[in-house]
């Protein structure tokens, strides 16, 4: 079983930058492909990042490249989301997601989500 938590959301004007936490427990937290999605109000759920188990490749949504980055610390058992020049098409909740599938689509666990809010 693995629980996780995100924090960091907020509030943020746009440009500004926020950093989410995922953090997560129970075991082999560093087997796991880890991921954030985003839904935004009306909208389907949508793949943002991931990283796999090694920290070696990243994958990244067009929306968000070059403007966010996905890292994990596995000895700290959690997964990152830089997010710098955010825009108001941002404003989501953001899901961490952990899993041993493929990068967009094979995810078991899932946290309960932050708010992350770009005011224009």
């Amino acid at each position: 079983q693995v629980q996780l938590v995100e924090s960091g959301g907020g509030l943020v004007q746009a440009g500004g930058s926020l950093r989410l936490s995922c953090a997560a427990s129970g075991r082999t937290f560093s087997s796991y492909t880890m991921g954030w999605f985003r839904q935004a109000p009306g909208k389907e759920r949508e793949f943002v990042a991931a990283i796999l188990w090694n920290g070696g490749y990243t994958y990244y949504a067009d929306s968000v490249k070059g403007r966010l980055t996905i890292s994990r610390d596995n000895a700290k058992n959690t997964v990152y989301l830089q997010m710098n020049s955010l825009k108001p098409e941002d404003t989501a909740v953001y899901y961490c997601a952990a899993g041993l599938g493929h990068y967009r689509h094979g995810y078991d666990y899932w946290g309960q989500g932050t708010q992350v809010t770009v005011s224009s």
